[in-house]
């Protein structure tokens, strides 16, 4: 297969994410939606994002519609559409696959520790909770102890509020740790003088 032909498919892959993110995330934001308004309100955030159009749009939007319920993320009841817990779950990951939080060009030679205690019974939450600090840079030192060099109290305030657990995270600053070489390497840091 030539370059093109697979530039070409890894291009249709990547529009039929954001597709599929578009039209989770244009359901989440009205709470409901009448199937009918959902082409005229995911064509409208297509052209927001600058997504380029095809004379096939529509179609191609009604079928991803169709699969998103069939896979579950999408409930339809009295012409209603509404995200389901899958659907908000799937959703959480597409938006978090585009951020990660900036490497600053100097490290100030301080660690941000986050500890959480989500209890047995929350586990998809703490699973949830995990898997958005990988995705957003932090490295595990403990099952429930994660490390990250830069700032990032805003990032965690926000989670924090997203997912409802602000009592059962707790953000600390840390001057020194001991054996942090591991650490320093991971993230390519060097003590600054």
């Amino acid at each position: 297969m030539g370059t093109g032909k697979l530039e070409e498919k890894s291009k249709k892959r990547i529009q039929k994410k954001n597709l599929r993110k578009i039209i989770l995330g244009t359901i989440k934001v009205a709470g409901v939606l009448s199937v009918g308004l959902v082409a005229p309100n995911v064509l409208k955030a297509m052209a927001q994002l600058g997504v380029v159009s095809s004379f096939r749009q529509k179609e191609s939007i009604n079928s991803s519609r169709a699969r998103l319920i069939n896979n579950g993320l999408l409930e339809y009841k009295n012409n209603m559409l509404s995200l389901t817990s899958k659907g908000e779950a799937v959703l959480w990951r597409l938006e978090l696959q585009d951020f990660r939080l900036k490497k600053q060009k100097r490290w100030d030679n301080r660690w941000r520790v986050l500890i959480f205690d989500i209890p047995e019974k929350r586990k998809v939450l703490r699973n949830r909770v995990r898997e958005t600090l990988v995705m957003i840079g932090f490295i595990r030192l403990q099952d429930s102890v994660w490390i990250y060099p830069y700032d990032c109290e805003d990032v965690v305030t926000l989670l924090k509020a997203d997912l409802k657990i602000g009592k059962d995270i707790l953000y600390m600053i840390v001057e020194s740790l001991e054996y942090d070489t591991r650490l320093r390497e991971h993230f390519e840091l060097s003590k600054n003088k």
